[in-house]
């Protein structure tokens, strides 16, 4: 998780469950109080206004909030609070998402992204929240082939086929 100017403020972990996606997140550097959280649309976070993540995750086109009564965002969820020195320390659950594949998948495409505002969410006002600014920014991506750790190398099997 990253702030605009680029800084490295924080983590988000993210887990499969059966009922949605668990998230993790521990951030610093906030200012005191609630903020609004969303997961949204692309895995991008070129600041200061991360605008380029596009809007909320919204697979079926639902109003956003989680207060409605006919269903939120796919991307909504609940409003995180820092403490009086601006940490968060959190876990939140992205009802009914999936890191595998299919429509309500978080890693669909190029992936997503997640996102901090600067106040809270109100559950209902259209279309965010009326959660104010972007102000942190993480990427969400399956990992590829080239980020998993390779095996060394036997050196016996290297000498064998030198001889």
């Amino acid at each position: 998780m990253f702030n605009a100017s680029g800084d490295m403020v924080g983590t988000a972990k993210l887990n499969e469950q059966p009922d949605g996606v668990k998230i993790k997140v521990k951030i610093k550097g906030l200012e005191p109080g609630f903020h609004g959280i969303h997961v949204h649309e692309f895995p991008k976070c070129k600041g200061p206004d991360f605008s380029n993540a596009g809007n909320h995750l919204n697979p079926e086109g639902k109003e956003h909030g989680l207060m409605r009564t006919d269903g939120a965002h796919l991307g909504d969820l609940p409003n995180v609070e820092a403490d009086g020195s601006g940490a968060v320390d959190a876990e939140l659950m992205l009802a009914g998402a999936t890191m595998k594949e299919g429509n309500k998948s978080i890693l669909r495409g190029e992936g997503t992204s997640l996102i901090v505002t600067e106040k809270q969410d109100d559950g209902v006002s259209q279309p965010s929240g009326n959660s104010g600014a972007r102000i942190i920014c993480g990427k969400i991506t399956a990992a590829s082939k080239t980020d998993k750790a390779e095996s060394p190398s036997n050196p016996t099997e290297t000498k064998k086929k030198k001889e």
